[in-house]
């Protein structure tokens, strides 16, 4: 017996239609490998969407490759993740719950101040199966808190809970902020505990429990995720826990990072275009970060870099971190609103000059533009009267109303 363990598909997740595409790609290929390799089941421990209302084209495709698992008398055993969860019971898994696709295994007996989880058992292997979702914020925790853990761990056989959570003890380093709980809180006496939420790869047989899992994302789901990771993929695992990390690598990842600092824009962007090589038909990232010693961020010709790698599959430009000298941070003292202001922009009159603007001229004419941005719709106000009034503000804060009216 064999079975296949997923999580954090968050299909769906990408704006960028491409990798919206291959995200979706990822599940097909997955899916196609579980019943090439005969799995007995397929488990999926949370965030098999990016949100519990997913489009209706994205729960046709998935509803689509998940009819290929049934075909085959594979089930599919998931719990909600803290994306695909909702407070408010209204989620997509249910659609493909109801139309046989899928089973959500949260089994849920609410007993005086306790819960308690009954087992779901899969026919064709004898395996059973139990599991709590998981909430944002980590909410979910109080569940834990109150879960009556006897028949959990008294029940026979081969055993496996399935948690969408972070485990405190084995957080990686650079997500020890993230919400998490400490492995006490799970029930113990199972022989597999197939994790998700957390977008690593780890694995550890912990005394008491048995082998913990997370195989981290299925498809890699922001920018930092494709620099460090490239690719994702899943467990598939046996009845003697030997395990099998199968990576899904669809199309490469090549990333390039550059630093500003001590450069002119002109000076970074042929920095740029003179590194970026071997990117064609490859995800391509780009992130530039530091202090440009002269000019502004947008002086940096990115859509001449951006020209330049037509041919890749696509390109993410991270420039968050890309600073200059002239916009430099200010340590302002602590103070009233008004104060705090004021001295902003009194520190920056002198690197923005307007024509024909005496300082004391322009220092007015922020603050006058600061308090038309202010302004709120009336409550019996409509939009476009609204509008009309702002524009009619700003135009005589600027006095431009005759250059307006041609």
């Amino acid at each position: 017996m064999k079975f296949a363990h997923l999580a954090d598909c968050h299909i769906g997740g990408w704006r960028e239609e491409k990798l919206k595409e291959l995200g979706i790609e990822s599940f097909r290929n997955t899916i196609d490998i579980c019943i090439k390799e005969n799995v007995g089941f397929v488990i999926i421990s949370g965030d098999l969407f990016n949100t519990s209302l997913p489009s209706i084209e994205t729960l046709k495709e998935v509803a689509s490759i998940l009819e290929k698992l049934r075909s085959k008398d594979i089930a599919v055993y998931l719990v909600p993740g803290s994306h695909d969860f909702s407070a408010s019971g209204k989620t997509m898994l249910d659609v493909l719950e109801k139309a046989g696709l899928c089973k959500n295994i949260v089994n849920i007996e609410e007993i005086d101040d306790k819960i308690k989880l009954k087992f779901i058992t899969d026919d064709k292997t004898n395996v059973k199966l139990a599991g709590l979702f998981g909430k944002k914020g980590g909410l979910e925790k109080s569940y834990y808190e109150i879960l009556d853990k006897k028949n959990l761990e008294e029940e026979s056989g081969f055993k496996i809970f399935l948690f969408h959570t972070g485990l405190t003890e084995f957080m990686p380093k650079n997500m020890e902020e993230v919400d998490s709980q400490p492995v006490s809180l799970l029930p113990k006496n199972f022989d597999y505990y197939a994790g998700g939420h957390i977008h690593y790869i780890f694995d550890k047989k912990e005394d008491d429990y048995g082998l913990i899992a997370f195989p981290g994302p299925l498809f890699p789901n922001n920018f930092k995720e494709l620099e460090e990771l490239k690719n994702g993929g899943f467990y598939i695992v046996n009845d003697k826990l030997e395990m099998n990390y199968i990576p899904i690598k669809l199309k490469e990842v090549i990333s390039f990072k550059f630093n500003a600092d001590d450069k002119t824009p002109d000076e970074l962007e042929k920095e740029i275009i003179s590194s970026i090589k071997d990117f064609e038909d490859k995800i391509v990232t780009l992130r530039v970060e530091g202090v440009l010693k002269s000019g502004k961020p947008n002086d940096v010709n990115f859509k001449e870099i951006l020209s330049r790698l037509e041919n890749s599959f696509v390109v993410l430009k991270n420039t968050n971190k890309l600073t200059t000298k002239e916009f430099e941070e200010l340590e302002v003292e602590t103070g009233n609103i008004e104060e705090i202001e004021d001295k902003i922009i009194k520190s920056h009159l002198s690197q923005i000059k307007v024509k024909d603007f005496t300082e004391d001229k322009e220092e007015k004419l922020v603050h006058d533009l600061l308090e038309q941005f202010g302004l709120e719709k009336d409550e019996n106000e409509k939009n476009a009267d609204f509008e009309d009034r702002l524009t009619d503000s700003i135009i005589k804060s600027l006095n431009i109303k005759e250059i307006w009216e041609k």
